[in-house]
């Protein structure tokens, strides 16, 4: 067996080597999650009114938390298959960290719809008396699918690094032959997984934006006020990456530093995340200012309610630090070449998810508080229970992402290596392909002849 290069060390010794810091990690995680159960125990025991859930506010923390987790999964297998697509050489390092992020924040995503429900054998009405109208079972089966695909979208490209650990880690070494299913790395096999990636990139895209637009009929199916919105499926797809795009680079942020990756993690690769992040902060400021405006010009008497109890009510400081979070900040920071750092790629991150989640919180309430029904208007407080969940959820998700890193490459060993070895070379022979060809005197063509025109 060959040594292993220096490539390889670097990005398996991260998976063998166990330090204190991250014994101590997993062990607050592990305490924040022991609570969020008892807290889970003691609603099943007691059941839904040891929440702040009542009629008609019968959605709070835990769908809030549902929307964003299922946003925050388009970090991964959307952004990579794009990337992926666009054949972006700078995307080698980052793709694996983001595909990881949408499969386990799926099953954070779907684990609150149980709380929600209260008793989790309610779960299986869906199934056993399916109802095809009800967008409830069209979100059950987006999210179904969308999490197989993304799986399989995963797995794919870990089958070279299994092999590679297989013949690199002998104390795991059953588990990874397991996975690795043969893998020997020959042009036979590298071509059809080629061919497999790139279906697959293919087809995650169309799925992935249905999962959200998906959700977003869930709300606009209804005629709750300023939910039964035409651009409510775009303006989720939109809130989706945004977030999505800012969990990556957290997660990307904190990789770097834990395991020393800060010659696969560069500067540049936050600045370009960083710009896309900047995109899609106008666009998402561009649809919250049109699902507004068009709620105020129309003046309907139910829908201004809600409209006014986010803008000047009690939920007007909750909207406007979600401004703040999501535009005001962030945008003059990622504006600058300065501020695209990586401290400030970070903290606006930071800002956006936690703008997000408030939207989240702000397209739940709200309009459940104040329904087209005659009630006299609900009231919604989060209790403890609520949130030790919440937190839990959080918890759950960071603990699966460690074990995920001290099992697998987060940076695609062979992704990194091909692109050292072939994608340089391609890059250039692509990049004379995108250039006016020029003339056997060394002159480039003359417009006219390029044309054909003005002869």
């Amino acid at each position: 067996m060959s040594q292993p290069s220096r490539l390889e060390s670097d990005l398996i010794t991260p998976i063998t080597r166990f330090s204190p810091g991250f014994f101590a990690v997993i062990g607050c995680l592990l305490v924040v999650i022991a609570v969020a159960a008892y807290a889970w125990l003691h609603q099943l025991v007691f059941g839904l009114g040891m929440t702040g859930l009542n009629r008609p506010v019968f959605w709070g923390i835990y769908i809030t938390n549902f929307v964003f987790f299922i946003g925050i999964s388009h970090a991964g297998t959307l952004i990579s298959a794009i990337l992926r697509l666009c054949r972006a050489e700078w995307r080698r390092p980052i793709t694996r960290m983001a595909e990881a992020i949408t499969v386990l924040v799926l099953f954070i995503g779907a684990g609150n719809i149980l709380m929600d429900l209260g008793r989790p054998d309610r779960a299986l009405n869906v199934l056993l008396h399916p109802n095809f109208r009800s967008p409830l079972l069209w979100d059950v089966t987006s999210i179904t699918t969308y999490l197989t695909a993304s799986t399989l979208y995963l797995y794919l490209p870990l089958i070279p690094d299994l092999a590679l650990l297989r013949d690199r880690v002998p104390k795991r070494r059953w588990f990874y032959r397991l996975l690795a299913l043969g893998w020997t790395g020959t042009p036979r096999q590298q071509h059809w997984l080629e061919v497999a990636i790139s279906i697959m990139a293919v087809l995650v895209i169309p799925i992935a934006i249905t999962v959200h637009t998906v959700v977003s009929w869930v709300f606009a199916m209804t005629v709750q006020p300023m939910w039964h919105s035409t651009i409510f499926g775009p303006y989720f797809v939109v809130g989706a990456i945004f977030s999505g795009i800012a969990a990556l680079i957290i997660a990307m942020a904190v990789i770097r530093k834990a395991y020393r990756l800060e010659a696969y993690l560069k500067p540049i690769h936050f600045n370009n995340l960083a710009v896309l992040l900047l995109v899609m902060a106008c666009c998402w400021f561009y649809f919250t200012f049109a699902e507004y405006l068009t709620t105020f010009y129309g003046n309907e008497p139910d829908e201004m309610q809600v409209f006014w109890s986010k803008i000047t009510g009690p939920y007007a400081p909750y909207f406007w630090t979600m401004v703040a979070c999501c535009f005001v900040v962030p945008v003059p920071i990622l504006a600058l070449r300065k501020g695209r750092s990586i401290p400030g790629t970070v903290i606006a991150s930071v800002l956006v998810l936690i703008g997000m989640w408030l939207e989240r919180f702000l397209i739940v309430v709200p309009s459940l508080i104040n329904p087209r029904l005659p009630y006299r208007g609900g009231i919604y407080h989060p209790t403890w229970v609520e949130g030790a969940i919440t937190a839990g959820a959080f918890a759950m998700f960071l603990l699966f992402y460690c074990i995920f890193a001290k099992l697998f490459p987060v940076i695609a060993i062979w992704e990194i290596r091909e692109g050292q070895e072939r994608g340089i070379p391609e890059t250039v022979e692509r990049l004379k392909t995108y250039l006016p060809t020029e003339g056997p005197a060394g002159a480039a063509q003359p417009a006219t002849e390029r044309w054909g025109v003005w002869r």
